[in-house]
This record gives C-alpha cells, sequence and structure tokens, in this order.
C-alpha cells in the first residue's frame, strides 16, 4: 500500500512544482525594474572603484619597478570580450553514433609527429585479427 502512495505523492509534488505564478502586478515590475536598475548603477560604481584601485596598485609597482631596474612590459589593455554568437546544430548535422544506423568512426589523418605503433595489425587477407603476436622461436645460437 506505501509503494503505491509513494508514486501519487511524487505526482502531485511535480505537478505543483511546474505550476505557473501569476505575472506580477505593474507596482511589482516597476519595483523590479527600480531595483536592477539600482543594482546596476551600484555594479558600474563598485566597477570604476576597482579599476582605479588596480590602476594606483600598477603605478606604484611601475614606480618600483623602475628604481628596482625590474623589467618593465607595457601595461595590457582591458577590453571587454563581446560573447560569441550563439550558434545551433541541426539535428542532420550531427553525426549518428549510436544505435544499428550508426555511422561508424571515422579515423583520424596521421600528422606524423608520433612514432609508428608498436600493436600487431591485422591481416586484411586473413579477415581475423589476433590480440596477441605468435610466439616466436627461441634463437639457437648467435647469428653473424
Amino acid at each position: 500500500m506505501r509503494l503505491r502512495i509513494v508514486p501519487l505523492m511524487f505526482a502531485v509534488a511535480v505537478g505543483a512544482a511546474q505550476a505557473a505564478l501569476p505575472p506580477p502586478t505593474p507596482a511589482e515590475a516597476a519595483a523590479q525594474a527600480a531595483k536592477k536598475a539600482a543594482a546596476d548603477a551600484q555594479a558600474a560604481q563598485d566597477k570604476q572603484a576597482m579599476l582605479a584601485t588596480m590602476d594606483t596598485l600598477a603605478a606604484r609597482w611601475r614606480s618600483r619597478a623602475a628604481a628596482n631596474g625590474w623589467p618593465l612590459h607595457a601595461p595590457t589593455p582591458v577590453v571587454t570580450a563581446a560573447a560569441p554568437p550563439a550558434t545551433v546544430v541541426p539535428p542532420q548535422a550531427v553525426p549518428n553514433t549510436k544505435g544499428p544506423n550508426a555511422a561508424p568512426p571515422q579515423p583520424s589523418a596521421p600528422s606524423g609527429k608520433a612514432p609508428p605503433s608498436l600493436a600487431p595489425q591485422p591481416s586484411a587477407a586473413a579477415g581475423k585479427s589476433s590480440a596477441t603476436p605468435a610466439p616466436q622461436p627461441p634463437a639457437q645460437g648467435k647469428q653473424a
């Protein structure tokens, strides 16, 4: 009996979690907009204060570096990075890697920088591959 109640309780909890909230009233929307504007203004003010502090510290370090003979490099300019455009890959462009109609994996082209593999290569004529190489007979003596 208890096992039948648990799924029912779970379904009720999920349904309550998916319930939509009513849209905010105009007064609530205005209050949210004012709060967001105040937070944005404070963030901009904090950013300016941080940049001023960073410039002060950098100037102090550069003056000490010149006095101590430390190497100086040009300061790196700070630019804001633009977000890359979002690209959506259509499902037809994604190769099928699972299931009965899966495309076989494509081997990567060798770049010529890695040493050749020492693993035994399967024989194309035999049609089978062996996981271990055939044992070699021991040498019978010194060969010249």
